[in-house]
């Protein structure tokens, strides 16, 4: 007997690649591994069609003609980052994660309350968290706060360098915090 599995549109995360120099392969096919919509920039889209992977838009000025029924999505006015973020809340996406060589934290805060953001970049996955934030991780693993944050207190943690925390012992570390939302970091 085998099983199937049916895929929604938009029931998985959309993948932005803006930047693959930092990111492992093994990485990427398990990040493409549920067909998400994939959108990328003119030269992200000559790396994933050299590898065949076929994409569904190419967010920037200029066309693309590497592949055929690809939507493209201008950045006029905006960081590609924005334009593309725009997009996905506009079209009623849920979630989306981001592969980056350059890590701009102010384009991601004007979308980080209207879709789940998860942003890998030079080795570490960065996200957006709320007030009581609480996670399960083992004793010593590296947390780093990416947010400027007054009057953070934690539960688990302990500081170990300038923004930098590690977990005390296996178990749950919770954040607190007055800012809407911080930007976390944990290495991958």
């Amino acid at each position: 007997m085998s099983s199937h599995h049916i895929i929604r549109e938009k029931q998985e995360p959309a993948l932005l690649v803006l930047g693959l120099n930092n990111f492992e392969d093994d990485w990427l096919g398990q990040l493409l591994e549920w067909s998400p919509t994939l959108m990328v920039t003119a030269d992200t889209a000559e790396q994933l069609n050299a590898f065949g992977v076929k994409f569904d838009v190419v967010v920037g000025d200029g066309e693309v003609e590497l592949q055929s029924d690809i939507k493209y999505v201008s950045h006029k006015g905006e960081t590609v980052t924005e334009a593309a973020l725009k997009y996905l809340t506009d079209n009623g996406y849920p979630a989306v994660n981001v592969v980056t060589d350059d890590l701009v934290l102010g384009d991601y805060l004007p979308y980080a309350s209207q879709i789940n953001i998860v942003i890998f970049n030079a080795g570490k996955k960065i996200y957006p968290v709320t007030t009581g934030f609480a996670k399960w991780k083992p004793a010593g693993d590296v947390i780093a706060v990416m947010s400027n944050v007054s009057d953070m207190t934690s539960t688990g943690l302990e500081p170990i360098g300038e923004s930098q925390y590690q977990t005390i012992s296996d178990g749950f570390f919770t954040l607190q915090f007055k800012e809407p939302f911080i930007f976390i970091a944990e290495s991958i």
